[in-house]
């Protein structure tokens, strides 16, 4: 019998996908960067349980420790990054906002915001790419008035500007309501009634600790003046 190969045998996966303009590609709902001259490009992504490879022209390209984090996680190799602004391209963050403004101001502030979060800018292209491409479907207003609301409830992201327009959120009034007084009710007492009671209670004190001294200052009294008598007498 032969050997066994030094390394165990792994089962793969492949699949065909595109480098996005985050030169990012996605697999089981995470991404992984490709050398940022590949954008636009077809690579062919081999994943194992343990790295997940990816391939162009039949040369790997790179290749990453597989990540099971949250879904939405980026694996970012430095080396796969622009050099500097000017080598993004086609595609600088700036192009993204003013395209996102297009929409509406609301939309390039949300963009703004959701690049403002990551720490690679980049990783964030997809997602306002996601919040343009609503207006396809809901319009520019109400897409512009959803981002309104989605900054205004501190939740900057393409999920919230979803549901805020599945749910017709963008039409309602923003006007916040006034703060809430003091319930009204009979068995409710609020810090007026317990300040009093104190007062009360330390008013009562004061006065019945005066009484007791009075009290006691007069029994003494009353027993110095007995036993004086009482020698009086005695003589």
């Amino acid at each position: 019998m032969r050997p066994l190969p030094a390394q165990r045998y792994e089962l793969a996966e492949w699949k065909h996908a595109k480098v996005n303009i985050d030169y990012c590609v996605a697999y089981d709902d995470r991404l992984y960067s490709a050398p940022y001259t590949l954008v636009g490009e077809r690579v062919d992504i081999r994943a194992t349980a343990s790295v997940v490879e990816l391939f162009h022209g039949g040369v790997r390209v790179a290749s990453h420790a597989r990540s099971y984090g949250r879904k939405g996680t980026a694996i970012i190799v430095d080396e796969h990054r622009p050099r500097a602004h000017r080598d993004y391209g086609k595609w600088p963050p700036e192009r993204v906002i003013a395209w996102a403004e297009t929409i509406g101001p609301n939309v390039g502030e949300l963009a703004r915001a959701i690049m403002s979060r990551r720490t690679h800018p980049e990783t964030g292209y997809r997602t306002c790419l996601g919040v343009i491409r609503l207006a396809d479907k809901y319009g520019r207003e109400r897409v512009d008035a959803a981002c309104v609301r989605a900054l205004r409830i501190g939740s900057p992201t393409a999920k919230s500007v979803t549901a805020i327009l599945k749910n017709g959120l963008d039409r309602a009034s923003l006007v916040e309501p006034p703060p809430r007084g003091p319930l009204a009710h009979e068995n409710i007492r609020g810090a007026e009634y317990f300040d009093k009671e104190q007062r009360s209670d330390l008013g009562r004190d004061d006065t019945e600790t005066g009484r007791d001294e009075a009290e006691c200052d007069g029994g003494d009294a009353a027993r110095e003046g007995g036993r004086a008598t009482d020698g009086a007498a005695v003589h």
